[in-house]
């Protein structure tokens, strides 16, 4: 069942084409991506979805209806541009949004009560959101973003900002909210994470949907001759072979796409050869990245 719908939408400000004849759909219970670059227009598309902002064109629906005040309750959302109020108690804060959302006071101060003790911060739950650090307020302003318990919830760079340790907590939240039954749509630019989380994506450069589906189709489309390397140190040399079509380094990893005619036992050879001293090697389906670089550079 489809729970978004976004129909050939667009939206321009001024000479400026935001979004461009954008079209998508979100089934129930899923996970989606929006990716792009900086200014590629995720975070107007999802204006438009929360109906912040009105399309110049096109259609939105969810469960079917075009966006109705009734539907916010049920809508979780973070936004890429953070706001708290520095003065409120973290316990306050929480309160205040759940009750914005419907929540009564007694169920509002139980949830925001486990919620602060899940995400470590039960220590600061009668101190003031200022006298957090950047990334405790990040948690905090994550929480009260699902604390009612929303069955659609939208993040728009839900991860900025943050340290591997509570990224990594953020990313075990979100599947956690999709178990229950949640349909997640988030932005983010950072495509390692989306790769741990999405069941589908949309890539979008300068508004304009380039490439469409669920990861699994995507990999598979995008099928190649990839080799996933370990070094014992960073190594560049490992893309001078004249048979390599494509190189992503990611620290000691490298990933590799090599010319369709060269197998794995020559490679491997070639790289002992060359005195590269290696801890891993393995054949693998493209990486979300690798897929991403390759597609962004063909639109250019």
């Amino acid at each position: 069942m489809e729970k978004i719908v976004i129909k050939n939408v667009s939206k321009s400000y001024g000479e400026v084409k935001a979004v461009d004849n954008l079209s998508l759909s979100i089934e129930s219970g899923k996970i989606y991506g929006i990716l792009g670059p900086n200014g590629a227009g995720k975070t107007t598309t999802i204006r438009m979805l929360l109906n912040i902002i009105s399309p110049d064109s096109g259609e939105i629906f969810i469960e079917g209806k075009p966006f109705e005040e009734s539907m916010k309750d049920r809508i979780g959302y973070l936004p890429e541009e953070r706001g708290l109020y520095r003065k409120m108690k973290v316990k306050d804060t929480l309160c205040f949004f759940a009750e914005l959302k419907g929540m009564k006071p007694k169920d509002a101060q139980k949830a925001a009560k486990e919620w602060v003790e899940k995400i470590g911060l039960e220590d600061w739950f009668e101190r003031k959101i200022e006298e957090l650090s950047k990334g405790m307020q990040q948690k905090i302003q994550f929480v009260s973003s699902i604390i009612h318990n929303p069955d659609i919830i939208i993040f728009d760079e839900p991860f900025s900002g943050l340290d591997p340790l509570n990224t990594e907590m953020l990313l075990d939240i979100m599947i956690e909210m999709k178990r229950k039954g949640s349909t997640i749509l988030f932005s983010t630019h950072i495509l390692e994470h989306a790769e741990k989380l999405v069941d589908s994506v949309t890539l979008i450069k300068k508004g304009k949907n380039v490439l469409s589906g669920t990861l699994e189709e995507i990999k598979n489309e995008f099928s190649a001759n990839i080799f996933r390397i370990g070094l014992e140190d960073e190594n560049p040399k490992i893309g001078e072979f004249p048979y390599v079509k494509n190189l992503t380094n990611f620290g000691k990893e490298y990933e590799v796409e090599v010319e369709d005619n060269v197998d794995s036992v020559k490679f491997l050879k070639d790289i002992v050869d060359s005195g590269i001293k290696i801890l891993k090697f393995e054949k693998v389906q493209p990486s979300l990245t690798n897929i991403y670089l390759k597609v962004m550079k063909e639109e250019e």
